[in-house]
This record gives structure tokens, C-alpha cells and sequence, in this order.
């Protein structure tokens, strides 16, 4: 018996590390990400998109590249710890403003284009293009102000109902837990959808 009882311990110590260094799913419990996810949508989370980490604990063993301008991250909150969904917006190094929901990177308004047909909005940043809401408004403006060393700024992509970096502040990079990858279960069931 004591054997069956270590291969169960050593089992379940496995998939904890995993879920903690490989890869993990996160349940998207607010609209501050719609439309690119929505509320109650499960997401497939890359840990080990930008390094690989000590099993439970925020300290990277070896760090990759990233996170870069777009990517949808998972990361600790850095008012309580609450972990959030996010897109990181700017890097190390940009000049970032926020005017009325909008980005200005290093000097240049990004693009948003709307597409008549469905009415979604997208803003392109560098060369991806995502979803865009401003139907509630554009949210907190940030004034000009250059992104240190070692941190990001994330923003919702629903500007005007996201409590994000314009609110908390920066984000290290330690904190930022994965990359979202795609959407696994949403409004209609089992389906995946890229993010």
C-alpha cells in the first residue's frame, strides 16, 4: 500500500508542476477583454511562452523572449494578486499615452480600423490586429510617460470597462504568468478560437 501511495503523491505532484510551469486554463470572469473573449469563455494558457519557472513560485529558471506588444497575458494583479486577463500594449522602453481609449506608441496614434460589415472595431499593433471596444468610453487617460526596465503596460480591450494598467500601474515581468493562446469552451460549448 505505501507504494501505491507514493506513486499517487508523486502523480499529483506532476500535474500541479505542469499546471504551474507548462501550461494551465483560465476562466475569464469580466467584459474588460470583450469582444476578443467573453465573460464565462475558458482559455488555454501558455506558462511557458516567456521562460520556464520554479514550480509554484513567480521566479523564472530561464527567461525567454517577450512578452511583446499584443499578447493576450495572464498575469497577478499587482494591487491584490488577483489574477487577470490582459493584453500587453506597451514594453520596455515605448513612449505610451492614452487618449480617450486610444493609444499613442512612441509617438504615433495606432491604428483602428472598423470593419463595415460586422461594426467591430481593430487596433493594429505593430503587425497584429485585434478587437477594439470604446462603446463605454475610452477609460482612464495616461499621460506621456516612458515604460521602465523590466515592465509592461496591459490594457483590456474594452477600454472603457477594463481596470488595468492605466489604474495599477506596471506590470513586472514576474508577474505576467503566462500567454493566453486561444479560447477552449465558450458561449457555444467546446470550440477553439486563436487568440
Amino acid at each position: 500500500m505505501p507504494r501505491f501511495v507514493l506513486r499517487v503523491v508523486l502523480l499529483f505532484a506532476l500535474v500541479i508542476s505542469a499546471r504551474s510551469v507548462l501550461a494551465d486554463h483560465y476562466h475569464v470572469p469580466t467584459g474588460s477583454m470583450e469582444p476578443t473573449v467573453q465573460v464565462g469563455d475558458r482559455i488555454v494558457v501558455n506558462k511557458a511562452a516567456y521562460g520556464i519557472r520554479l514550480p509554484l513560485a513567480d521566479v523564472y529558471l530561464v527567461e525567454f523572449e517577450g512578452p511583446a506588444r499584443g499578447d493576450v497575458v495572464v498575469l497577478a494583479s499587482p494591487e491584490d494578486g488577483e489574477t487577470l486577463l490582459k493584453r500587453v500594449v506597451a514594453v520596455p522602453g515605448d513612449r505610451v499615452e492614452v487618449r480617450g481609449g486610444r493609444l499613442v506608441l512612441n509617438g504615433q496614434l495606432a491604428p483602428v480600423e472598423r470593419d463595415d460589415l460586422t461594426g467591430v472595431s481593430f487596433e493594429r499593433l505593430d503587425a497584429e490586429r485585434h478587437s477594439l471596444s470604446l462603446e463605454a468610453g475610452g477609460g482612464p487617460e495616461l499621460r506621456s510617460v516612458v515604460v521602465p526596465e523590466g515592465r509592461f503596460l496591459v490594457m483590456g480591450d474594452n477600454r472603457g470597462m477594463s481596470h488595468d494598467g492605466r489604474a495599477f500601474g506596471w506590470v513586472e515581468r514576474s508577474a505576467i504568468r503566462g500567454k493566453a493562446v486561444g479560447v477552449f469552451h465558450g458561449e457555444q460549448g467546446f470550440t477553439w478560437r486563436s487568440l
